[in-house]
């Protein structure tokens, strides 16, 4: 079995500290979810620093440098701290052992793809949803960058403990996504032979939806330039969306980035 790391057990030893000190007027069941222990944005303040004080204050009932204070002192007896300090109003910080640095070097050597894995979620149930682009055309890098993002957020939360639910919610109903099907029904006149001229404003002008035109017209030949538009709109709405999110899937493949859902915000109507 690997090692167990001591720097990352410093969020419950600071948990624990925070408990400690303020045993006699802490609420009971109070959330130290919002207690954060990171490195500093400077790094002549120490290697790590924690909001213990400033985010059980008020529950406390003190002033967060007196909780802070107290804090510290129970820190200053941890194995591996070798400094504490209280900054501003009630932040601590730490600076560690100069030896921690070299054993958690082993501990990530000897951990290999499992350093830092825990069970702090519990498997609490999370739903993280990410992209959603519109299906009203192609994936821009601005949805690649929210793909990337949350991608890493849910490998994360899976890492440490949660059962994670990856969702991209489609964007399937409204107004857009009938100005889709108009403007795919404009390719699928052209795909017929028809000089449809300038693509009229309001309505999106872009190629990608000259292949939906072209499946159009494979699929149901002129029969829907015939039809009301109150008939063609549902069909050929219908097949841009799953045209516009095959698209889509395509690329978030090509991210290697997988989602366990596609809800449909039209089956909720």
């Amino acid at each position: 079995m690997a090692p167990q790391s001591k720097i990352t057990n410093l969020y419950e030893r600071v948990h624990e500290c925070v408990i400690d000190s303020t045993a006699a007027s802490l609420p009971p069941g109070t959330d130290l979810s919002r207690v954060v222990v990171e490195p500093p944005r400077d790094p002549t303040h120490g290697d790590w620093a924690t909001n213990a004080a400033m985010v059980t204050a008020k529950g406390v009932g003190k002033k967060p440098k007196e909780i802070a204070e107290a804090t510290a002192n129970a820190l200053r007896n941890a194995e591996i701290v070798d400094r504490v300090d209280v900054a501003g109003p009630g932040f601590i910080n730490l600076r560690l052992k100069p030896h921690v640095w070299g054993e958690e070097l082993r501990v990530v050597l000897e951990s290999g793809l499992n350093y830092g894995r825990s069970d702090i979620g519990r498997s609490q149930k999370v739903n993280v949803e990410f992209v959603s682009a519109n299906p009203t055309g192609p994936m821009h890098v601005g949805h690649g960058r929210g793909a990337v993002f949350g991608d890493a957020l849910a490998n994360l939360l899976t890492f440490t403990g949660y059962d994670v639910t990856r969702e991209y919610y489609i964007n399937d109903a409204g107004a857009q996504v009938d100005v889709l099907a108009r403007s795919a029904f404009l390719r699928y006149r052209e795909a017929l032979g028809e000089n449809i001229g300038e693509i009229p404003e309001g309505l999106y002008p872009g190629d990608y939806l000259k292949p939906v035109g072209a499946a159009l017209k494979s699929e149901h030949g002129a029969t829907l330039s015939k039809k009301p538009e109150s008939e063609w709109l549902p069909v050929v709405r219908a097949k841009a969306i799953a045209m516009m999110m095959n698209a889509i899937r395509s690329d978030l493949t090509a991210l290697n980035v997988r989602h366990d859902v596609f809800y449909s915000e039209h089956s909720l109507i």
